[in-house]
């Protein structure tokens, strides 16, 4: 969600479930909130928008850029929670930091892209967008077995005049609605926004916003909703108290699930030193499992990139797995993604000098809190 408003806040992220919570159904609801404010004013600049239609960003491309990006959000994650479970969408904090920079121009534009891992010397923005729209289209394409919702919504002050452009794209490329919203009610506004991401994540998220600044002239919310089930379940009655590992010689009491004699796609890196495990989900989904040697998870963290992940999914290979143990558990987590982003190289759309002059086309707005819910 984005919130405007003026000066820098943290916005937090409230995060559910880690690697989705390990059952016989599995639902994962992740949100991202961007809060922007009114910022000092400034001059109004000229947009020029790229009209090269060079090669379009497929969707495979653009996966593998959202990859590089969410292991650089990770590994930051890690540095700032040592120790800690760390669960985010990588997939919603992309989608809506793309939405905000279709209002971005200059500096704040580039750093926006350049810091989601494309390359705009390669890539023009254009494509971009259009490569986030067609993604969007298919991913939100009903399945048979899988129920995955994707959306987002502009809860925008009623006063403020945002350009048709902006609003005409936001809505074609990334199905983003607009709520027109009295700021000035902040109790309202936030019951308003409240109600929303409850029925969106289908009452999973009760209270996203506790409160809102009496200067935040617009919210901009993305999630995702998925609910799958898998191809082989977990028997209930086969889960057992035993002890989980957490490294440094520590370990936990978890219900651990069973399934004995699993055929299902496997690979042992010996070079990285971890176990490859995918489990399936009925239907057209997937989930990936690393398990690090003892002693290694620090360096198969370090070695997170796409090329590694495209290496375990064409190294998998069906084996009989006699016994597999999987923990039970649910975590909530909040992050400051305004404190993490700078790390990967946006800054300024936090700050004074922030250019989102294709919002409303006045160089008068900053994003003051970011934050991601999952």
């Amino acid at each position: 969600m984005a919130r405007v408003v003026p000066g820098a806040q943290a916005c937090r992220t409230k995060k559910m479930a880690l690697l989705v919570a390990l059952g016989l159904l599995i639902a994962v609801i992740c949100l991202v909130v961007l809060c922007i404010t009114y910022g000092t004013l400034g001059r109004d600049i000229e947009v020029h928008e790229d009209q090269n239609n060079g090669t379009k960003m497929d969707s495979l491309k653009l996966a593998s850029v959202n990859t590089d990006f969410a292991f650089s959000l990770y590994r930051e994650l890690v540095l700032k929670n040592p120790n800690k479970n760390i669960l985010f969408s990588p997939f919603s904090i992309s989608a809506a930091l793309a939405i905000l920079s279709l209002g971005a121009s200059s500096n704040t534009l580039e750093e926006i892209l350049e810091g989601l891992k494309f390359n705009l010397t390669e890539t023009p923005e254009a494509n971009i967008h259009r490569g986030f729209g067609h993604l969007l289209h298919t991913l939100s394409q009903p399945g048979d077995q899988i129920n995955i919702s994707i959306g987002s919504m502009m809860f925008v002050e009623k006063r403020l005049q945002i350009l048709a452009e902006f609003k005409e794209k936001a809505r074609a490329l990334y199905q983003s609605e607009v709520s027109m919203t009295d700021f000035q009610q902040p109790d309202e506004a936030k019951k308003l926004i409240n109600d929303y991401v409850r029925k969106q994540t289908q009452q999973k998220i009760k209270e996203l916003m506790s409160e809102l600044d009496e200067c935040t002239v617009m919210v901009l919310v993305n999630y995702i909703y998925f609910k799958g089930k898998w191809n082989t379940s977990f028997d209930p009655e086969d889960t057992f108290e035993s002890e989980f590992h957490l490294g440094n010689n520590r370990s936990v009491k978890v219900p651990m699930m069973h399934i004995e004699d699993l055929t299902t796609p496997y690979f042992q890196d010996e070079d990285l030193s971890c176990s490859v495990v995918e489990l399936k989900y009925i239907g057209n989904a997937s989930a990936l499992f690393i398990l690090p040697d003892e002693g290694r998870m620090q360096q198969v963290e370090a070695s997170l990139q796409p090329e590694t992940l495209r290496k375990w999914k064409d190294s998998l290979r069906p084996r009989m797995i006699d016994d597999l143990y999987m923990p039970k558990f649910s975590i909530s987590t909040d992050y400051s993604l305004e404190k993490i982003l700078p790390q990967l190289g946006i800054r300024e759309v936090f700050s004074k000098e922030a250019d989102l002059s294709r919002i409303t086309g006045a160089k008068d707005l900053i994003v003051s809190q970011d934050g991601a819910c999952a």
